[in-house]
């Protein structure tokens, strides 16, 4: 038996009053695969991952995630996924680590203090973990977003722009943890002004255009971005 997609569009339109933001977007995506969806801004990316998580209605077409409709989503399959968006959904007057543990909470997770200093410490933050998040760079902000969407284990994992603002240090630590997503087998969907890859990790890549995808680099490339080793 095949099995599912984890999210699948089927001829997904959104307007903004009589404004297209997306149009005729058919996308498939399986568990431990990544997709990356290349374009400038404006191009409906966000508002794609956005309805992706559940955050916004497509005007028409539809999406399953995990099987289900999007506007019907039960609450056992949201909770299997993470988002990290230009939001940060951080509480700035907390410290890095009650912000964690806030969430490792929320989440029912066993021993809140040890997965915020587990993950602190994967994104580099473990010395940081007392100072409160209005203190932080833009970088540092980044980081510890992406460990407060993935420290309940998501199987969908939405990353908007994931590598804004990090310095060479802050985009391997992150696209390592991209890619150990992956390997565990959740389905990975991010967003990118242009073309980037991660060591070790294949990425089916799209061109997003004026809210249509198409294969990055057209369908005789087949749409694929990899690493290229000394790179």
């Amino acid at each position: 038996m095949m099995t599912a997609p984890v999210v699948e569009t089927y001829a997904l339109g959104k307007s903004f009053g009589e404004t297209p933001v997306l149009r005729d977007v058919n996308l498939k995506l399986y568990a431990g695969r990544a997709a990356i969806l290349i374009g400038g801004n404006g191009a409906g990316k966000s508002t794609l991952l956005g309805i992706l998580a559940g955050l916004g209605r497509p005007t028409t077409g539809r999406v399953t995630i995990f099987g289900e409709d999007s506007l019907s989503l039960s609450h056992q399959n949201r909770r299997r996924i993470g988002m990290l968006s230009h939001q940060s959904w951080l509480y700035p007057n907390l410290t890095a680590s009650e912000n964690l543990e806030f969430y490792a909470a929320l989440y029912g997770l066993p021993h809140p203090e040890a997965v915020a200093h587990r993950w602190l410490e994967r994104v580099g933050l473990l010395p940081f973990s007392r100072e409160r998040v209005r203190a932080f760079s833009r970088g540092m902000e980044q980081r510890l977003s992406l460990a407060r969407a993935v420290l309940a284990q998501p199987m969908l994992l939405l990353l908007d722009e994931p590598f804004a603002a990090l310095d060479p240090e802050g985009v391997a630590t992150v696209g390592g943890m991209v890619r150990e997503q992956v390997e565990r087998g959740c389905a990975v969907v991010m967003t990118a002004h242009g073309p980037t890859a991660i060591e070790g990790l294949e990425l089916e890549a799209f061109s997003v255009v004026r809210g249509r995808l198409a294969p990055y680099g057209g369908e005789r490339r087949g749409g694929r971005l990899r690493s290229i080793p000394g790179r």
